[in-house]
Parts: C-alpha cells; sequence; structure tokens
C-alpha cells in the first residue's frame, strides 16, 4: 500500500500563475480587467473561435448561452443524461424541459440515433457532452440539427483542448461552454468560457454577463474610459476576475503538455486494465480525434464482485488511492426523479454505467510510478472481492 494518499485530482499550478496572481493584487485590477481580455483572446485564437466571452463559471456559460438562443418556457432539449447535473439544471432553470437520450456504452456519449427518437415538434436544441474529453460525433449532430433545424450548444466543459477530425472544439458551427474548474485541464479557480461563431450571440452574452451594462468597469474607470453607462437588458453577474485570468494565462499555455501527460497516464492505464475481465476501460471513437482526458472513467463489472461500485471505491481509499464518481446519471438524482421521471429501463446504456463508474487518479503531477501504484490498488481491490 502507498505510503501517502493520492488524491484524485489536484490543479497544477506554477510560479508564473502565482506571479501573475500577484501582480495583480498589486495592480489595483483585481475585478474584470486588462488580464482578463489577454486571456480571452490567448483562448479564442488557441480553440480557434473568432468570438469567446470569459465569464465566473461554464454553468453560468450554459445559462446565458440558452438564453441567448431564445430557449426558454414550452421548449424541449435533447440532452445526455451521463453529465454533471449542471447541464440539466439549466435547461430547467430557463425555463425549458429537459429530454434525456441513451449513451453509447463505449464512449459515454450521447447515441445520436437514440436523440432522433427524442425529437418533436417542440424540440430547440441539442446539447451534446464531450464526455471526460472524448469529442462526440460532431457531425452527425450537426446533421441532425440541419434536418430539424436545431441550435447546437455544445457542453465542453470537459472539453478544453480536444480535437475533432483536425478542428478544436470550441472552433465548430455551434456555442461551446468550458469549464475552468480546479479539477479541468487547464483551472482559473472557477470559470468558464463561451466560444461562437455567432458575433450577435456573443454579444448578448456579453450584455447578460454583466447587469446588461454597455461598458463593464474596467472600460469606465481606466484612464481612457467614460464613467457612463447604459442597460441595454435586463442581466446577471457572471463576469471573470482579472485574478482568475492571471491563472488562465499561464494554463493555457501549458494545456499541451498537460494532455500530453494525462494521455500517457491513461495509456499506461488502459494497458494495465485491458486483460482485467473485471474492469470495462474507455473505448476511443472511430473518427479522428484528440482526446484531452480530463477523467479516466472505467466501469468496473460489480456483478463478478461482492462490493458494488461504492464499496470498490472505500476499498481504494484503503490503499490510499482516491476516486472521483462522474457521474452519477441524472435521472437517478432524487429531483430528476420525482420532477422529470423516465420510464424504468428506458435509458439501459446510461442505467448500466452510472452503476459501475469511477475515475481513478488522473492528473499532471503524476508520475508513472504513481499510476503504477493506482493499478496495483485496483488489482488487489479485485482480488480480494471476487466473487
Amino acid at each position: 500500500m502507498r505510503k501517502e494518499f493520492l488524491p484524485f485530482s489536484i490543479p497544477t499550478i506554477g510560479e508564473e500563475e502565482i506571479a501573475e496572481v500577484v501582480d495583480s493584487l498589486r495592480s489595483g485590477w483585481i475585478t474584470t480587467g486588462p488580464k482578463v481580455k489577454i486571456f480571452e483572446d490567448a483562448f479564442k485564437s488557441y480553440v480557434g473561435a473568432p468570438f469567446a466571452v470569459p465569464l465566473s463559471s461554464a454553468t453560468a456559460g450554459l445559462q446565458l448561452a440558452m438564453m441567448a438562443l431564445g430557449i426558454g418556457p414550452g421548449d424541449e432539449v435533447v440532452t445526455t443524461p451521463m453529465t454533471f447535473a449542471a447541464t440539466v439544471n439549466m435547461i430547467v432553470r430557463v425555463g425549458a424541459t429537459p429530454v434525456l437520450a441513451d449513451i453509447e456504452p463505449g464512449t459515454l456519449n450521447m447515441d445520436v440515433a437514440a436523440a432522433r427518437e427524442k425529437i418533436t415538434e417542440r424540440t430547440k436544441a441539442i446539447v451534446p457532452v464531450h464526455f471526460a474529453g472524448l469529442p462526440c460525433d460532431m457531425d452527425a449532430i450537426f446533421a441532425l440539427a440541419r434536418e430539424f433545424n436545431l441550435r447546437v450548444l455544445e457542453d465542453a466543459a470537459h472539453a478544453v483542448g480536444t480535437e475533432y477530425r483536425g478542428k478544436r472544439i470550441g472552433s465548430l458551427d455551434s456555442v461551446s461552454v468550458f469549464s475552468f474548474h480546479p479539477i479541468k485541464n487547464i483551472t482559473t479557480g472557477e470559470g468558464g468560457m463561451v466560444c461562437t461563431r455567432d458575433e450577435k450571440l456573443a454579444e448578448e452574452v456579453s450584455l447578460l454577463k454583466f447587469h446588461g451594462m454597455s461598458r463593464e468597469a474596467w472600460k469606465r474607470y481606466s484612464a481612457q474610459g467614460t464613467p457612463n453607462y447604459d442597460i441595454v437588458l435586463p442581466g446577471f453577474k457572471c463576469n471573470m476576475m482579472d485574478i482568475q485570468a492571471a491563472l488562465g494565462i499561464h494554463q493555457l499555455a501549458k494545456l499541451d503538455r498537460f494532455i500530453e501527460q494525462r494521455s500517457g497516464i491513461a495509456a499506461l492505464y488502459n494497458e494495465a486494465f485491458s486483460s482485467v475481465e473485471e474492469i470495462i476501460i474507455p473505448s476511443a471513437a472511430a473518427y479522428d480525434h484528440r482526446h484531452a482526458w480530463h477523467l479516466y472513467t472505467p466501469l468496473v463489472r460489480i456483478e463478478e464482485l461482492t462490493i458494488d461500485r461504492d464499496g470498490f471505491m472505500a476499498e481504494l481509499k484503503k490503499e490510499n488511492i482516491g476516486t472521483g464518481l462522474h457521474f452519477k446519471a441524472v435521472h437517478h438524482h432524487p429531483w430528476y426523479r420525482e420532477n422529470l421521471p423516465v420510464p424504468a429501463g428506458s435509458l439501459p446504456n446510461a442505467d448500466y454505467a452510472s452503476d459501475r463508474i469511477l475515475s481513478l487518479p488522473l492528473f499532471p503531477k503524476m508520475t508513472m510510478e504513481d499510476a503504477a501504484d493506482v493499478v496495483e490498488a485496483v488489482k488487489k481491490v479485485l482480488a480480494r472481492n471476487r466473487r
């Protein structure tokens, strides 16, 4: 057993990020200011998006993007049950109805054929989630959207650095929402970004994020600005701060290296577990892509063990190995069971994955020796809990 606990994930913060945050604190610009603009420009250049809007979280990005797309009461939005609840929560909060389509058993991404069956005359949009950093089949999703005149809103919270057929997620003809939470591939502490090719939509999200105000504070109070402003629509308070963007500027510069390190650990896991009967390793997609490996999420065949998934995670903790749960399917949560129930057995692949999935440690500060410790612990737990 390891002597020290290996957490499921910790952010990789360097001296460059720390120095940039300190510079922000000393400068007087700690809320939205020039560093947010620097990070915005760098991010949209990296993903290849004409327009990007920095925000306080991806959750805010989902809400404001849906509002800007005109999604509201009476509308239905097709999405996946295998996602963090924020995806579905925001559909509910804009007054629309989430409609859950089953997932592919291997990739855990939304099954496009299943999504097609869920479309009605009330469907307004499709929200695919690039699960764990593996891109969805976007050509098929765009074809479905064109056929039924639907908008596509990509939940790209896992997909910073993900590529689909040679194009980075964020550059496609859709709206993409990214997350910079501490466990993501890059972090700004908390934070998010909306990317789009639609200038009008980007302008509306920008207005919604800061009270509907025609000019943000740093533009009004700088030497070149004027204090006057207008409220052009009722908005929210979802702006990113300079002390967040200070982290993001340097994190983004390291992203490709982070993904390379994550990919190496994922490859070690895949090789080690490929011959382990009780473990189902994540599947690759058939199309050309780059997996960002935000998460490593095997399924445990609990039917072959004397413990369930939660028991398996508890046993790994005894071996000083941390784990995460990404995710319990949305329709298994109490509020959704009570308020938006789905017929029993109608989402069989999501049900199967929800009871068996866990996330193993995966972050750039890990060493291959750490990863080997994880493999050893998993095999020890399996050996002592087989039926």
